[in-house]
């Protein structure tokens, strides 16, 4: 940025802005964009995915399938409809997936620390102490920032009163995977569904570290449990979307 002195813009093909230094940009006048109205709605079908398939089993009903095993009560699923469902993060990203939930007939609730009155046809808005009370199923929709940074950790698992199913398809770092493995060996979550991965780089690799994927591999070989690589995002539709989005935005700045 010192050295590109006639730049105007940084514009990032996404939702995610953790990999630019925001403040120093705008302290040289930069303007930064993102284009996340471009892949909501892939989020927000990638998200009822992930779960459909983690109350139903689907992973694990699959693999038996292929290797000749028959198990139909094993693979007994939950039906979603009479379930609570709590959004962390109503931006873009949250309110697609509401959206898309709405159909379901289970209870939607939303927290966001920084709107206001959102309640809306899809979700209700509720604090923080209210999420922890209802909430069976937790889905993250929150950016990457020093607050968000590890925020599923042990203490914030503990807080919900009843075992949850945890998804996230936000930022990697959100979960503290040391936390969330214990947590579902203790069965305080019954199962996770996770697109993104603590040791996941801005390059969007797994980085190597020996401890973080030693836990991965415990992860793995639970069957309540599903991955997926940064994809909820990443839809041949959403390719475009982003672009001409952001192409919009660029527009707009350069007059």
């Amino acid at each position: 940025m010192d050295c590109a002195k006639n730049l105007k813009c940084i514009a990032r093909s996404g939702a995610g802005m953790d990999a630019i230094d925001v403040e120093y940009a705008q302290s040289k006048g930069i303007v930064c964009l993102n284009s996340p109205e471009g892949n909501r709605d892939a989020v927000g079908e990638h998200t009822v995915g992930l779960l459909l398939c983690l109350l139903n089993k689907i992973n694990s009903a699959d693999s038996q399938v292929r290797n000749f095993l028959w198990q139909r009560e094993y693979n007994r699923g939950l039906e979603l409809n009479c379930r609570t469902v709590g959004i962390i993060g109503y931006g873009n990203m949250g309110k697609a997936f509401a959206k898309r939930l709405k159909g379901f007939g289970c209870k939607v609730i939303a927290y966001d620390k920084y709107l206001q009155n959102y309640t809306d046809e899809f979700a209700g808005q509720c604090t923080l102490k209210e999420l922890y009370a209802e909430a069976d199923i937790l889905s993250l929709h929150v950016p990457l920032t020093d607050e968000t940074k590890y925020m599923v950790n042990t203490e914030f698992i503990n807080s919900f009163r009843k075992p949850f199913f945890l998804i996230n398809t936000s930022r990697g770092k959100t979960v503290r995977l040391a936390d969330l493995l214990q947590a579902m060996k203790q069965k305080k979550v019954l199962g996770c569904a996770l697109d993104v991965l603590e040791s996941e780089s801005h390059s969007q690799q797994i980085e190597s570290n020996e401890s973080l994927n030693a836990m991965l591999k415990e992860l793995f070989a639970m069957e309540n449990t599903v991955f997926t690589p940064h994809v909820a995002g990443w839809t041949k539709e959403s390719y475009y979307k982003l672009a001409d989005t952001l192409a919009d935005k660029i527009i707009k700045v350069l007059g």
